[in-house]
């Protein structure tokens, strides 16, 4: 057989194979038609996403929207499992298991009709109004999108409306009676917070969030930093396909306001989406403090007194931008950039009036007024890698992030007393800048479906540089001269390697195991500079050092108890840390309150955590509950700790009745509680969510302070409803208490509130408009007891007065934009995902 000959066979055959090919491929693959209709089976869902997810990641992988007529093809999908979902907007999302497809056989399923949200509870996933709860192996994920009662406000008042949630006088979040918890969004750590991450709760719209993911007991795979857990924040972030967005806008009493828009762009591989947000936050606060000094021991008609009463606002605009992108290259490997750009100026003011008693020096009595105005800029940008492999569920995660937050201000107050004493007169100068680095790569080799192993790596970098300059008026030269007491810098820079493993398995049919070890190097290097010309310049600089390794590790044990998949008992250890953070440890003191004067400290050690967590979950057809039974024990536990008067002469100078505070690692604290979320649905319109936290603490000083210890039983409990009244207006009440808890030096006193809204939905449910009211009866404030061992201090504050809003919210876009080319009709083409 000649050359040529062969040379022309192979030829004709390759060309025939070719042509082949793709019927020998088709012929693998099977069409999915079917048509989606809403509760009542007849009415159409148009614009309904259907989606196959994989069986082992839930990620997506192809999908389809559907038509005017509801109905949906998804062509040439290859045989092979799959999860079936399709969600549409006020519905339920609907979700089938284990979806098989086989080679050649097309599926027609015929109609799917949906349920309304609120009418049905799954076994895995508390379904409702608000809020729509998940439960993982180590977090709770809220679903916050809903909160009627928390749209035109800001994610502080969010926050406050998740269960296990408080906010704190300050502004804090309390996470089962402690501040000390880990604020991260979007699962890290953000650059636009600033060193204040209170006031960038603050500005952020409530409006910009889609989920809470509350962690009590995190696993080795999380950052090990929180004393009572890590609260993520996750973003909105609209996947739909076609062109898509929603708008909103809203406002307020005292002239409070919020607008926003949201586009997504899909037209194939490629995934675009952004939002712009704008704020304007008013707050209108005051409160009250009682100052008194002992004599002999007791309060007496000669003891010094101090009463001031005062009246803040806190006026602020916040623009906030998000910009990014999706790349599908291929079925395994998936792109992500993203950026956050935010714009905010913040504007405080107080009034206060003081009132003396046996202080000759000051008179009767005094006032003050401070003027406080900030400028700042944040940006956060990040790049996510995603490959999978061929084995099911393995893949490898990368991220890089930066982040830089810029700060610039002056804080000015001018007081006058009564008496012969001169005016007080102060002009401050400051500026932060904060950058933060996170590189992260996480593994996941999965053995089979109930048995996996999880490595990863990460390592964090957070620097910040504060600067502040300080004059006082000086009426004998009539101007303005340094103060170099309260003028410095502070630079500091933490850093944090880490390294994990996790284990999984599935050890009997009802009884699993995870365990995990964290190793982390943590660095905290800080130093202090003094801006006096007389310091010599050999020993303006003082420098604090902290340098550790800790072993983290975890433990996770469940056993499933009942039938449903998320019935389930589960036993977990964790032990964690919290490291000190810049304003705790830098030296300057701050006399921004001339009643209170503040200081950190660079010796500052960081807090070891050990906790230990026992919860039981159970689903029912209308009720469901997860209970959870937990000790928590943490060492050297640091705080601001008021120091008697006679050790701070040197401070306060000749100043009487003042309180100095300074961070200090000041005792040990034991924790134990119960922890009880249920959710209800009474009847098919009324559904009910409660939250009750009971435990017990006591906290025992170090012997180096000279306090009692302290020990209370303290209980925390808020309740949501939801009421329909018809199928498009809906309302919704919620009301929270928080007892009183005994503290080192005192006691806070116990809270409440409640919260209404109404909602009535518009345009085929397209759009709504609501009205809402925070705080109705004007009953959140916080007050607390300080009992010193010279002196007894009362104290009043509400940051935010009763509050009004109107909001109105509009979604368009759910079509395909490819439908525009297109004739009316039945045909739908894919969603242009990931090929398979």
């Amino acid at each position: 057989m000649s050359q040529s000959y062969i040379r022309m066979l192979f030829k004709k055959v390759s060309i025939s194979l070719i042509f082949l090919l793709p019927l020998f491929v088709f012929a693998q693959q099977a069409n999915i038609t079917g048509s989606i209709v809403k509760q009542d089976s007849v009415s159409p869902a148009s614009g309904a996403s259907v989606s196959l997810l994989s069986t082992t990641t839930r990620a997506y992988l192809r999908g389809q929207q559907t038509n005017a007529q509801g109905n949906f093809t998804i062509e040439n999908v290859q045989a092979g499992t799959y999860i079936l979902q399709v969600s549409y907007v006020g519905f339920q999302t609907y979700t089938r298991e284990n979806f098989v497809v086989k080679a050649n056989e097309p599926i027609n399923l015929g109609k799917i009709a949906l349920t309304e949200q609120g009418q049905q509870i799954s076994e895995v996933v508390v379904q409702g109004r608000i809020p729509d709860l998940q439960i993982g192996i180590d977090k709770k994920v809220f679903d916050v999108s809903q909160s009627m009662v928390s749209v035109g406000g800001s994610a502080q008042d969010l926050l406050g409306n998740v269960p296990t949630l408080q906010v704190q006088s300050d502004g804090s979040i309390s996470l089962r009676g402690s501040s000390n918890v880990r604020i991260l969004v979007d699962g890290k750590e953000s650059a636009m917070a600033g060193s204040d991450i209170n006031a960038f709760l603050q500005s952020l719209p409530a409006d910009a969030i889609a989920k809470v993911e509350i962690m009590t007991n995190p696993s080795a795979k999380h950052d090990a930093e929180g004393q009572s857990g890590i609260v993520n924040i996750i973003l909105k972030k609209n996947i739909r396909t076609g062109l898509n967005g929603s708008v909103n806008a809203s406002g307020g009493s005292y002239e409070n306001a919020n607008a926003g828009i949201t586009l997504n762009y899909r037209p194939g591989k490629v995934n675009y989406f952004g939002s712009y947000n704008f704020s304007r936050r008013n707050m209108l606060g005051g409160g009250y403090t009682d100052n008194t000094d002992y004599i002999n021991g007791s309060i007496s008609p000669a003891s010094p007194r101090t009463y001031s009463t005062d009246d803040s606002r806190r006026q602020g605009y916040n623009h906030t931008i998000r910009l990014g992108t999706d790349i599908y290259a291929t079925d395994k490997t998936t792109f992500s950039l993203g950026g956050n750009l935010s714009f905010r100026d913040n504007n405080r003011t107080q009034d206060i009036n003081y009132s003396y008693w046996n202080i000759p020096a000051f008179g009767e009595n005094s006032f003050r007024k401070s003027a406080q105005e900030e400028k700042d800029f944040g940006v956060d940008l990040t790049f996510d890698y995603r490959q999978q492999f061929k084995r099911e569920g393995e893949e490898l995660l990368g991220n890089i992030s930066f982040g830089d937050d810029r700060e610039d201000g002056t804080n000015n107050f001018h007081q006058t007393y009564a008496s012969n004493r001169k005016d007080l007169l102060r002009e401050n100068t400051t500026s932060e800048r904060g950058r933060n680095w996170n590189v992260q790569l996480d593994y996941t080799l999965p053995f089979a479906e109930d048995h996996k192993f999880e490595a990863g790596y990460r390592t964090m970098i957070r620097t910040s540089n504060d600067h502040q300059y300080s004059e006082l008026f000086d009426t004998l030269s009539n101007a303005f001269l340094p103060d170099y007491k309260v003028s410095n810098d502070f630079d500091m820079t933490s850093t944090v390697h880490a390294l994990y493993a996790n284990y999984q398995k599935k050890l009997t049919s009802k009884f699993g195991a995870q365990v995990g070890l964290r190793a982390e190097q943590a660095y905290l290097n800080s130093t202090y500079y003094s801006l006096d010309p007389a310091v010599p310049a050999d020993k303006r600089a003082t420098d604090g050092n902290l340098d550790y390794f800790r072993v983290y590790p975890s433990v996770f044990l469940s056993y499933d108890v009942g039938q449903g998949q998320g019935d389930k008992v589960q036993l977990s250890y964790t032990r964690r840390v919290e490291r000190p953070r810049g304003w705790q440890v830098n030296p300057f003191l701050d006399i921004s309150d001339e009643q209170n004067y503040r200081q950190g400290n660079p010796n500052l050690m960081p807090q070891d955590i050990h906790a230990l967590e026992l919860s039981f979950s159970k689903f029912y057809q209308k009720w469901n509950f997860v209970s959870s039974a937990y000790y928590r024990r943490v060492n050297d536990m640091f705080q601001p700790f008021i120091y008697p008067s006679e050790l701070i002469g040197d401070i306060v100078g000749d100043r009487s009745n003042i309180t100095y505070s300074k961070w200090e690692n000041v005792a040990d604290n034991n924790s134990m509680g119960f922890e009880l979320i249920s959710k209800v649905n009474v009847f098919s319109w009324w559904d009910v969510t409660a939250n009750a936290n009971l435990f017990y603490m006591n906290i025992t000083p170090k012997a180096d302070f000279e306090v009692r210890s302290a020990s209370s039983f303290n209980y925390h409990g808020n309740l949501t409803t939801n009421v329909k009244f018809t199928p498009t207006f809906s309302a919704q009440v919620r009301g929270d208490y928080r007892s009183g808890m005994k503290t080192l030096q005192g006691e806070m006193k116990p809270m409440a509130g409640v919260d209404l809204a109404l909602r009535k939905d518009l345009f085929n449910n397209k759009a709504n408009i609501m009205l809402n009211v925070r705080d109705a009866f004007n009953t959140r404030k916080f007050e607390m007891e300080n009992y010193l061992v010279d002196k007894k201090i009362d104290f009043s504050h509400r940051w935010m007065r009763r509050m009004f809003t109107l909001s109105f919210s509009y979604r368009f876009g759910i079509q395909d934009v490819s439908k525009r080319k297109r004739s009316e009709n039945n045909d739908m083409e894919d969603m242009g995902g990931q090929q398979f």
